[in-house]
C-alpha cells in the first residue's frame, strides 16, 4: 500500500505546523491501517514566533530541518518525491501553512510556494484525495477552481475565500465537508476546537472520508 503523504510546515502553531493537528493526523492513519510519509519544502521560515509570549523573534529557522521534529526525523523534501509514490495527500494546519507553504496570512494575492503547489497538483492530476485542515484550505481555494471546503465558520476568512474562486461551507468543529468531483475532503480543526478532542473528532472523520473516497465507495 502507498503512504499517505502528510505535508507540514515547521513545527509550532504560531509559525509552523499545528502540532495537536499533525500527531492526530499521524494517529488516525494508524488507526485506521494505513501508512504515512511526512514531507515538508527545504525553506526558510517566514518568521520564528516565540510561543511562550506570542512575539516574533530575530531567528531563522528551516521548515524541514522543524518539521522533522514532529516526524521524529521521518521526513522527506516535497521537491524530491516522486507523488506518483503516495496514495493520497492531507495537509496539516497551524500559521505555518498559511505562511510558509503560502503567503496567504501576509498578502492578497496568494501564492502557494512552488514545489508543494507542484506535488498537490500532481497528487489531484492523478485523481487521488487530498485533505486539508485548519487554514491549510486557503491553499486549496488557490490552487483549484470552484472548490467546496470549509475553515469552519470565521467569515472573513470564508469571504477570502470565496473572492479566490471556492466555494465556503459552514462546518462545526467535528464537520467533515466532502466534494466528490475535485476529491478534496476538509475539516475546521482548531480554528474551531477547543480541546485535543475537538480537533481528533473532525481529524479522525476527514481520513474516514479520504479512504472512503480513495477506494471509490462513494456512491
Amino acid at each position: 500500500m502507498k503512504p499517505i503523504a502528510v505535508i507540514l510546515s515547521g513545527c509550532g502553531v504560531f509559525d509552523g505546523t499545528e502540532v495537536n493537528e499533525a500527531v492526530l493526523t499521524l494517529l488516525s492513519i494508524e488507526q485506521l491501517g494505513a501508512k504515512a510519509q511526512c514531507l515538508a519544502p527545504n525553506i526558510e521560515q517566514a518568521h520564528v514566533v516565540n510561543h511562550l509570549t506570542q512575539e516574533p523573534t530575530n531567528e531563522k529557522r528551516n521548515v524541514l530541518v522543524e518539521s522533522a521534529r514532529i516526524a521524529r526525523g521521518d521526513i522527506q523534501d516535497i521537491a524530491s518525491v516522486d507523488p506518483s509514490d503516495f496514495s493520497a495527500a492531507i495537509l496539516v494546519g497551524g500559521f505555518g501553512a498559511a505562511k510558509n507553504l503560502c503567503n496567504f496570512a501576509f498578502e492578497q494575492d496568494v501564492m502557494v510556494n512552488q514545489p508543494t503547489s507542484d506535488f498537490v497538483k500532481a497528487i489531484h492530476q492523478a485523481n487521488k484525495p487530498l485533505g486539508f485542515m485548519c487554514i491549510a484550505p486557503v491553499i486549496a481555494a488557490k490552487l483549484f477552481l470552484g472548490v467546496k471546503l470549509t475553515i469552519g465558520s470565521d467569515s472573513g476568512t470564508a469571504k477570502r475565500i470565496e473572492s479566490m474562486g471556492a466555494i465556503h461551507a459552514q462546518a462545526q468543529v467535528d464537520g467533515v465537508v466532502v466534494d466528490k468531483d475535485h476529491k478534496i475532503v476538509t475539516t475546521p480543526a482548531y480554528m474551531l476546537a477547543q480541546s485535543v478532542g475537538d480537533a481528533y473528532s473532525g481529524i479522525y472523520g476527514l481520513l474516514k472520508a479520504l479512504l472512503a473516497l480513495q477506494s471509490s465507495s462513494f456512491e
